[in-house]
């Protein structure tokens, strides 16, 4: 699933086209994806302005005049594709193509979604914050409400592992198990650690270290795996910057040449895969002693 720097390069994509454009025509082509697609969406949309685009966690929201948001979803598999209208015409119509918006302009966005796990919806754009899905989400880990003392309230009296914590949306929005994963062996904290008991150092060292791998995420495009591209087509390159995600048995960054330490290793969490590196990122299994650490830090 794309996470938040893929969607967060989409949504700058679109802005970087969209933006000022006035809608001409919406094709809906499916009646749902992963839920029902609003039976006015087509017509609502019409003649309308695209005012700007921001993402909220992993959600794309584009504001257009007359008061109306449209949320993007991308799911497991979608992407959008953004091409000069009179380009479509040297083509035959995209596979798994579900949405076309043409804009006045000569801007056309497709939404592709091969396996339909993605969502669209149309609603008031004042009742964002109160919409079902973006009500309850935590605060942006590359906004200015993320700090080291934000961090540390959100994870006080945490019994969960600290990765389960970080991948919680309704105290981080966005964040997901690949940029965890790398945010964590920055920080040197194993990712089974209780989240309540990370010391104020551990809490300072990650806090510092999640921004940082968001942002060279973004930079390089996000993370291209299975299906995501950008939105001119081309992929993401943050993948060959993995220092850990999806290197099991590789050598770790941080200990060339020790001997030892046995590499990058692979544990699984809730069902998901979690890569570490055990010499660096060391699991306090006694908590009494991790409870007395903390309360000397």
């Amino acid at each position: 699933m794309p996470e938040l720097p893929e969607v967060e390069t989409v949504m700058r994509g679109m802005r970087t086209r969209l933006n000022g454009h006035t809608i001409a025509e919406v094709l809906v082509r499916r009646d749902a994806l992963r839920w029902p697609i609003p039976p006015h969406f087509a017509s609502a949309l019409r003649g309308k302005r695209i005012e700007t685009l921001i993402r909220r966690g992993k959600y794309i929201l584009m504001r257009t005049s007359g008061g109306l948001t449209v949320l993007w979803h991308l799911g497991m598999s979608g992407r959008v594709h953004l091409e000069n209208a009179e380009d479509e015409s040297d083509r035959d119509a995209m596979k798994h193509e579900h949405i076309v918006v043409r804009t006045r302009e000569g801007t056309r966005l497709g939404l592709v979604d091969p396996r339909r796990f993605g969502a669209v919806d149309l609603f008031p754009t004042q009742d964002e914050r109160t919409h079902k899905l973006l009500s309850g989400m935590g605060i942006e880990p590359l906004g200015p409400d993320f700090s080291e003392k934000t961090l540390a309230a959100l994870l006080t009296g945490r019994k969960t592992p600290i990765k389960a914590a970080l991948l919680d949306q309704r105290l981080i929005a966005g964040l997901g198990n690949i940029y965890v994963c790398e945010a964590l062996y920055r920080a040197h904290i194993h990712p089974e650690q209780h989240a309540g008991l990370l010391t104020p150092a551990e809490i300072g060292a990650l806090a510092a270290s999640i921004p940082p791998v968001l942002n060279e995420a973004i930079a390089a495009g996000g993370s291209s795996l299975r299906d995501y591209k950008q939105t001119d087509g081309s992929l993401g390159y943050f993948q060959t910057a993995w220092q850990v995600y999806g290197r099991e048995g590789e050598p770790c960054p941080q200990c060339p040449g020790k001997p030892a330490c046995s590499g990058v290793v692979r544990i699984v969490q809730s069902g998901r895969s979690s890569f570490l590196c055990p010499k660096h990122q060391i699991l306090t299994q006694d908590l009494t002693k991790s409870r007395a650490r903390r309360s000397l830090a």
